[in-house]
């Protein structure tokens, strides 16, 4: 159910449209969407994939984010309980998710997740300073601030000096943002090791792009949210194997 509200976010933010339509509508014929058509999975199914009035095929979207938020609520239930971090790094899957999807279908990633992620971030670890290994809310605050600096910081800098050699924009405002969001909550330690791992997915994708249909640029942000999700996991182990 979350991840059916998170496709009208996809759908909805970069267009503008977010409060405007109270209802669920098809994007083809604009008709109504009624409630037996809008469960989640399970009316893709029953509908073949298709718009009950017009008839026009319901992209595939919908049913994956549906399903890639089932899956990421599962897998962090199983990986810490019913507790606070249950909720909180649900909070920041979302957003990942909402960013991944419109920055490949519309190459942005909202401010309204990136930075209003980054405000959420730095509440959360004032009021439960423990999202950043401490017990004091200031020194919660400081480290999710820092987090967020470094995170932005990172890749501004890696954007300014990919301007110079390339001699255009090579980073996008937006993913800069995102980083920052992501640095609110992991801190500037686990922030930079999402900025470590994620061009290595990212390299991969784009070299391919660039040979099959000569690419200029990618989506960055779905593989700053995959770093986000490893460091989020395994993060604590990669930082101890290597000595942090």
């Amino acid at each position: 159910m979350i991840g059916s509200f998170l496709n009208v976010c996809i759908y909805r933010l970069p267009k503008g449209i977010f409060s405007k339509e109270r209802f669920s509508f098809c994007p083809h014929c604009k008709q109504r969407i009624r409630w037996f058509d809008n469960i989640p999975l399970l009316s893709y199914i029953f509908l073949r994939g298709r718009c009950r009035h017009c008839r026009q095929r319901i992209s595939f979207v919908y049913p994956l984010v549906e399903l890639i938020g089932g899956l990421c609520f599962l897998f962090l239930f199983v990986y810490l309980g019913l507790t606070p971090l249950f909720f909180i790094y649900s909070l920041l899957i979302c957003a990942l998710i909402v960013s991944t999807f419109t920055d490949f279908e519309e190459r942005i990633v909202p401010n309204e997740i990136s930075v209003g992620g980054l405000v959420v971030g730095l509440l959360i670890s004032f009021i439960y300073p423990l999202l950043q290994g401490v017990s004091s809310h200031w020194t919660g605050l400081f480290n999710s601030f820092l987090g967020a600096l470094v995170g932005g910081a990172s890749l501004y800098l890696t954007g300014i000096f990919g301007n110079i050699v390339f001699r255009k924009e090579s980073m996008g405002g937006g993913d800069i943002k995102l980083l920052a969001m992501v640095g609110a909550f992991l801190g500037w330690k686990m922030v930079l090791l999402v900025f470590f791992i994620s061009p290595f997915f990212g390299a991969v994708v784009g070299i391919a792009l660039k040979l099959k249909e000569k690419a200029e640029t990618i989506p960055y942000a779905p593989f700053l949210s995959l770093g986000s999700l490893i460091s989020l996991v395994w993060g604590k182990g990669i930082l101890i194997w290597l000595g942090f």
